[in-house]
């Protein structure tokens, strides 16, 4: 039998009040996937009896597993379990095996059962007990027909122990299940609508087995690939045959994959290298820093940084010269050429990097609008900087170039194919994986 599509139903009212997050269905949609089991929809509602039957009912018409966690507590909110009974037609009875479990559980810690703690152990009898083996509310096993529905506690390491213990394995020998890989491809510095343009051939030509997702998000392009079949091993090839195809396409776009993130790459690239760096942030106010040290292991090669905001401390701690800002501007190529290397020099680092912008929402003049931000990169060979427009949709970003102008080369542009980036908070965001691009890029090339 094929394995059926299903859908994770959350109830809770902690979780619409937006006091707690899911991170069940998240957790659950992951493994569930695993095993081949297509989730169609997630579905977060309150703990009232109308909106679970309705909502049960809803899930049985489209999918074949309902998946449901929460309200399955010992107090009088908790109506879970009486609402699924009704569901079922089915009253609620003490079970032996339940029974057994919940006071074992109690037994075992020194304490006394209690009427209302033995009441979990009343669950519909037309259902079977899933064991609960770190907590006291038994999950419920229902079928009807071809469908399934199961019902298990909404505290997540309960739900985690229950799901990995018993459900996923009944599920998994239950069904006949195709193999599913997934590989995601990292990229920077190109905007959506360019890399699909590069890649359009590419993409058509794809398997038929497997399918090609694009997760865009700030600054970065994400490519989700997913393959599915019989032989695990096999998709793997496959698929790691088709990023080798689009990798010959794209090679300067792609900084990682799955997990990785760009400031791990960065890291690892300095730390193979031996080269250190330090930080010289304006309108970054400390968020480069702040990257580069999220990175377990970052004191291998991140020296340190000076959040140089006011014009004084440029000056006093950066040696740029008072002249180039008179002349050219905070916000200038000049400045960050000589940010960078001030911070290379003062704090005796192989690569120093900088950056100075006006993030907004005030700020801006008509020669330099908000979301104009300059950063610059540092080293033996020369310095190279690049212009950022992150304002405006028109977001085409300038060649990078030493500070002797001459071009060493041209890096991907900045370019459009993102939402307007005229918030604060988006512009510092997205100067930042400009920087960090730039390192990447500067780092790959001297390598």
């Amino acid at each position: 039998m094929p394995m059926p599509s299903s859908e994770i139903i959350t109830i809770g009212d902690e979780i619409l009040y937006g006091q707690t997050l899911d991170t069940n269905s998240k957790w659950m949609a992951f493994e569930l996937d695993k095993i081949g089991v297509k989730v169609l929809q997630i579905t977060s509602i309150a703990d009232e009896e109308e909106a679970i039957l309705n909502t049960i009912k809803v899930a049985e018409q489209r999918v074949g597993i309902i998946l449901i966690t929460g309200g399955l507590g010992p107090t009088k909110d908790d109506i879970t379990k009486k609402t699924i009974a009704k569901y079922f037609d089915s009253k609620l009875k003490i079970n032996k095996k339940a029974l057994a479990d919940v006071t074992t559980f109690f037994k075992q810690r020194g304490k006394e059962l209690t009427e209302l703690n033995r009441q979990q152990a009343a669950i519909p009898g037309s259902c079977k007990p899933i064991t609960n083996n770190i907590g006291t509310a038994p999950g419920m096993w229902f079928e009807k027909g071809e469908k399934i529905f199961v019902s298990m506690p909404g505290v997540p390491y309960e739900m985690k122990e229950m799901m990995s213990q018993y459900v996923l394995p009944i599920l998994k020998n239950k069904f006949n299940h195709s193999a599913i890989y997934h590989k995601i491809v990292h990229t920077v510095g190109i905007g959506e609508s360019f890399l699909s343009e590069k890649i359009s051939e590419w993409q058509d030509q794809l398997p038929a087995n497997i399918g090609l997702a694009w997760l865009p998000t700030l600054g970065t392009v994400r490519l989700r690939l997913t393959a599915i079949g019989q032989d695990e091993a096999l998709l793997k090839e496959q698929t790691e045959a088709e990023i080798g195809k689009v990798k010959h396409i794209i090679s300067k776009y792609i900084f990682g994959y799955d997990d990785d993130t760009l400031e791990k790459v960065v890291g690892a690239l300095l730390r193979d290298q031996n080269k250190t760096i330090a930080v010289a942030e304006s309108c970054t106010g400390g968020y480069l820093a702040h990257q580069f040290t999220s990175v377990a292991g970052s004191s291998d090669y991140f020296i340190g940084s000076i959040v140089a905001y006011h014009n004084d401390i440029k000056i006093k701690e950066l040696d740029v010269k008072p002249v180039s800002i008179d002349m050219h501007g905070v916000v200038s190529e000049q400045v960050v050429i000589e940010m960078a290397e001030g911070i290379k020099k003062k704090f005796q680092t192989r690569i120093g990097l900088s950056s100075s912008g006006i993030a907004g929402p005030t700020g801006g003049t008509h020669d330099k609008p908000v979301g104009t931000v300059w950063i610059a990169c540092a080293d033996e060979r020369g310095t190279v900087t690049k212009k950022l427009m992150l304002g405006n949709d028109t977001q085409a970003g300038l060649p990078a170039r030493l500070s002797g102008g001459q071009a060493r080369y041209k890096p991907s542009q900045w370019q459009a194919g993102w939402t307007n980036s005229s918030g604060r908070e988006k512009n510092i965001k997205l100067a930042a994986i400009a920087a960090l691009n730039l390192v990447r890029q500067r780092l790959i090339e001297n390598g």
